[in-house]
């Protein structure tokens, strides 16, 4: 290489000893090297494959994923240089002297990477084999002698730290200055995106991070603990080494507390190579979730909350799922046929008993057609015995299902009777009309008292509010998509349309085909025929990434979560396999419960549990200051201990002196950013890419260089308030104002 890999700043000339960087310099010119062919064979291949014939079917649909595994893996590559890798470790060889052998390094990298002859030159990160890299400590050295971490800037190292287990690790000639990027980089200056933290992963973290997948994992932790970068990181660390789990289909579901929290996170899946990770909030599980207000009638909220309720919307489907009591008499063009009560009761118990509503309402028609169809074909064949006999030779049996099938469906009386019994329903018309239809919502939960049901009621049209998003969210998956219904008659139809014509261009053909062989003649077969009509003529939508299932759901700040947001999530992952992170403290409704208390109430069978309480984050000077204001209404919260100090005491002072603090800070500070907490937007200040302006319920798992809480005497009073002043001052990495009314 031309350029060294290295930088190192005037006070860390030391570091920049040959014998300590000129091994690193050679291993990170073969990474080089193999990256830009690696790349540009990624590129040739992808290439060629964007040029082959796209195929149909299975064919095509394996084209497309080629495509997709060759793109997301050149993102990948191209999104780093030499910073893909995170560093090294040396470990005793079993049959090596470790004071006479050289043991050899082996590198540690965001992705496994090979050169052209097979040599691994970077360990994929969650290897098993990568393991001590994180997990070792001078307690447990996990088999290592020594260990490198860079630390990174704009593609070159500007620090590393070394770390020795053994007295035979120094002979590595490390660089004892063990902490020195660690702690640095803990005070960076924060972005308007989460920063990569992968090279920096501590012990604790990354023995939760590799954990099983079995059941619940809890990750209990105080205020910068690292649990969201553990959160993420796992999310990685499970795509790669849990086989039930597949890339790039959706089977990892990462939920998070709001949309300020996801955009801040947005770049770490996709830096870790994990492009396929379905990441949302809870009110991204249904379109009225964008515009729902808050339900401010405490009463409502502790009805809405209880995943009793929710019961009520199965009964209230259910109401509609009846068969007509009396059977009909149906006029055909071959005969009138009798459709009784047991064949109403037969077709309905035609439905799959996991099928949602409205995917039902097909299987039933279906089914009380075929019922019919075996009604008329007696009929059906006698009236056929009039048609000449070249068109029986070319009408087959599926034309004459068709041409019933055609007839019935036309019928206004059969159609109106099956409406009626088995209706097409949307989940806001069934939730609208429980709360604004109290007899309706009476034979639905029969259970709630005059008193609730009056509570519950509210006036047809009203805006829709964050308690009724459970509920929404439970009828959708009850009815399923009314429009997949309507697409798939819409596509039934083109297709028989397209059958029809083809009928009538093969009976054209056979009758002017005037050659020797009659090789026209073939297309009398339905298989033949049916290949030459589009089975794709109506084209359907994508469908509900965040319908589910998955196999694992990863929920932070899952203190905040009632048992009706539960069920949101409950009903994606049937097999119970959670990472659900927190804090207790953090919630600001309150947490009486222990983690494992709630979640076997939430009908969770297999509950592991894991605490952080190390603080990478807060200094020390922050954290002083917010342990009173929490332990004054939680005695027992799980305060984490601050590991570094800022130097930087905390600031108080009167409202009035905000504009000036800001300014002055954004003026001295080049970098950074600031966030102004508080329970009303702030007057004279206008957010920026620096400057952020928040509610303390919007800022749970972001963190900031300055905080300014504003006026946190209106947050109110009790333990919500609290929750809010304690969560506010601890996502301060450098320094924190509390400023008070005048």
């Amino acid at each position: 290489m031309n350029l060294s890999a290295f930088n190192l700043p005037a006070n860390l000339v030391a570091k920049a000893d040959p014998e300590l960087i000129q091994p690193d310099e050679v291993h990170f010119a073969m990474i080089e090297r193999s990256l830009e062919s690696s790349i540009a064979e990624l590129t040739e291949q992808l290439e060629a494959e964007r040029k082959a014939p796209g195929g149909q079917g299975q064919a095509a649909l394996e084209r497309d994923q080629e495509i997709h595994r060759l793109s997301a893996r050149l993102r990948a590559l191209r999104r780093f240089g030499l910073d893909l890798c995170l560093g090294y470790m040396i470990t005793a060889s079993e049959d090596a002297d470790p004071m006479i052998d050289q043991a050899e390094p082996v590198y540690i990298g965001r992705f496994g990477l090979t050169d052209g002859s097979g040599r691994r030159l970077l360990l994929d990160w969650r290897a098993p084999a990568a393991e001590p890299f994180f997990g070792a400590t001078h307690a447990n050295p996990m088999g290592l002698l020594s260990r490198r971490r860079y630390r990174w800037t704009r593609g070159r190292v500007t620090d590393y730290w070394d770390e020795v287990f053994t007295p035979e690790g120094l002979k590595n000639r490390a660089a004892l200055d063990d902490q020195s990027a660690f702690i640095a980089s803990l005070a960076d200056n924060r972005s308007a995106r989460m920063r990569d933290v992968l090279g920096t992963i501590q012990a604790d973290q990354d023995a939760i991070i590799r954990a099983g997948s079995r059941g619940a994992l809890v990750v209990d932790g105080g205020p910068g603990t690292g649990k969201t970068v553990v959160a993420l990181h796992r999310t990685a660390y499970l795509l790669y080494s849990d086989p039930r789990l597949e890339h790039h289909r959706g089977d990892v579901l990462f939920v998070g507390p709001h949309q300020p929290y996801l955009n801040y996170v947005a770049d770490v899946l996709p830096s870790l190579g994990e492009e396929g990770v379905q990441t949302c909030t809870l009110r991204d599980f249904v379109p009225e979730g964008a515009t729902a207000i808050t339900e401010l009638d405490p009463q409502v909220v502790a009805l809405k909350t209880s995943a009793e309720l929710l019961k009520a919307i199965d009964s209230a489907v259910a109401l509609y799922e009846r068969p007509p009591t009396e059977g009909m008499l149906l006029e055909t063009p071959w005969a009138d046929v009798w459709l009784s009560a047991a064949d109403w009761a037969e077709g309905f118990d035609a439905a799959e008993p996991a099928a949602a509503h409205n995917e039902a309402r097909d299987q039933i028609w279906d089914a009380v057609i075929r019922i019919l169809l075996d009604k008329l074909r007696d009929a059906f064949d006698d009236w056929q015995d009039d048609v000449d006999e070249f068109d029986a030779c070319a009408i087959a049996s599926e034309d004459q299902e068709s041409r019933m099938r055609r007839a019935l469906a036309g019928n206004r009386e059969l159609v109106r009777s099956f409406g009626k019994a088995w209706p097409l329903l949307e989940a806001a018309e069934i939730v609208g009309d429980l709360w604004s239809v109290p007899a309706y919502l009476r034979m639905s939960a029969p259970w709630l008292s005059s008193e609730q049901l009056s509570a519950l009621r509210r006036p047809e049209g009203s805006p829709w509010t964050d308690a009724d998003l459970p509920f929404l969210d439970a009828a959708r998956l009850r009815l399923g998509d009314p429009e997949a219904s309507r697409r798939r008659q819409r596509q039934a139809a083109a297709a028989e349309a397209g059958r029809n014509r083809m009928s009538e261009v093969v009976r054209d053909a056979i009758a002017n085909d005037d050659s020797e062989m009659q090789v026209m003649s073939m297309l009398r077969g339905q298989d033949l025929r049916a290949a030459l009509v589009d089975q794709d003529a109506v084209s359907g939508p994508d469908p509900d990434l965040l319908a589910g299932p998955f196999g694992h759901i990863v929920v932070d700040e899952a203190q905040e979560l009632n048992d009706a947001q539960w069920q949101m999530l409950l009903q994606r992952c049937p097999s119970r396999s959670f990472t659900i992170v927190g804090d207790r403290a953090q919630a600001r409704h309150g947490f009486a419960e222990s983690w494992r208390q709630r979640l076997a109430r939430l009908g969770f069978d297999r509950i592991e549990m894991a605490s952080l309480t190390i603080n990478y984050r807060t200094p020390e000077e922050v954290m002083i200051e917010a342990e009173p204001v929490i332990r004054s209404v939680l005695p027992d919260a799980n305060v984490p201990h601050s590991i570094r100090s800022s130097g930087i005491p905390v600031r108080y002072g009167m409202s009035s002196e905000l504009s000036g603090i800001m300014t002055d800070w954004l003026a001295t500070h080049q970098e950074g950013v600031g966030c102004v907490i508080s329970a009303q937007a702030p007057t004279g200040l206008q957010a920026s890419e620096r400057l952020r302006l928040l509610s303390p319920e919007l800022v749970k798992g972001l963190e900031f260089d300055l905080v300014v809480l504003l006026e946190p005497e209106n947050f109110g009073e009790g333990i919500e308030a609290a929750v809010d002043r304690y969560v506010a001052m601890t996502r301060a990495t450098q320094q924190l104002v509390v400023l008070s009314a005048e």
